[in-house]
């Protein structure tokens, strides 16, 4: 038997209640784990880009940290997919896989390529990232690739086709808007500029809104808890994000916007 065979082997054995019982758990903990960071970052910034320092270890290129970081989310859902039967082969678990490692393809493999001239990555934020995204590519890995059944007219029930059209909404909210924060300096600018554009001219977080609303989405085409657990996640630490940036916003430019909420239009 080969590595890969082994491996396949090793997963079918573990497969069963008690295993479903360990995603229930982990997707609650997924839930504590954004809310306690949503707290945390009430007192310290998430030191990450403009907040980068070298406090939390040393720095780390910021296109290599971003690459190596997101990976995890690629590599282990399609891992587990390779191991699966009849549930990763179902169309409705195919294409629900397929959303979150595009998703994931976009951040590891065509993201990282984009970045100008990056903040570097403090080594501890990079680990905190990786070992999340090794948490949660199991998580939504396992659970489409061998637990989650849906019945034969999934695609066309209206939970999977709103929640997809908000993932594909959210996802092109977050590119959009990754691509405005990008083109805000002109070549040989230096400095920070207000974002305008786009949801910008809504939120100050509107990449953080279109992967919260892309998340969301998601959970209600999947239905499940551990998709669910993702996108609360995403909510919390994503909104906390947001608040800091808001705020140093605010405090930087005495003409930024004041009708421009946080992260969610017209609400917060």
């Amino acid at each position: 038997m080969g590595v890969g065979g082994g491996v396949c082997a090793f997963w079918r054995r573990v497969s069963g209640p008690e295993e479903q019982r360990l995603l229930e758990l982990l997707s609650y903990g997924l839930v504590a784990l954004g809310a306690a960071s949503a707290l945390l970052l009430r007192f310290i910034p998430m030191p990450y880009g403009r907040y980068s320092s070298r406090r939390f270890g040393w720095l780390l290129p910021a296109r290599l940290a971003w690459a190596l970081q997101e990976l995890p989310s690629l590599l282990v859902p399609l891992g587990l997919a390779a191991c699966g039967g009849a549930t990763a082969a179902a169309w409705p678990n195919r294409l629900l896989l397929g959303c979150f490692v595009l998703h994931y393809a976009h951040r590891s493999l065509i993201f990282p390529l984009l970045i100008r001239a990056g903040k570097p990555t403090p080594f501890f934020t990079f680990v905190l990232a990786l070992l999340f995204c090794v948490y949660n590519g199991y998580l939504q890995g396992r659970s489409l690739s061998n637990y989650a059944k849906y019945p034969s007219g999934w695609l066309k029930d209206p939970l999977f086709i709103t929640g997809f059209i908000g993932w594909l909404v959210g996802m092109a909210i977050n590119i959009h808007s990754d691509h405005i924060l990008r083109n805000l300096r002109k070549p040989g600018e230096t400095g920070y500029k207000i974002p305008r554009g786009g949801m910008f001219e809504y939120v100050s977080g509107a990449n953080f809104f279109g992967e919260i609303l892309e998340w969301f989405g998601f959970a209600l085409a999947c239905c499940t808890i551990e998709s669910l657990a993702f996108a609360l996640c995403t909510l919390f630490i994503l909104g906390s994000r947001a608040k800091q940036h808001h705020q140093w916003y605010l405090e930087k430019f005495e003409d930024y916007p004041k009708c421009r909420k946080i992260v969610i239009p017209f609400v917060y």
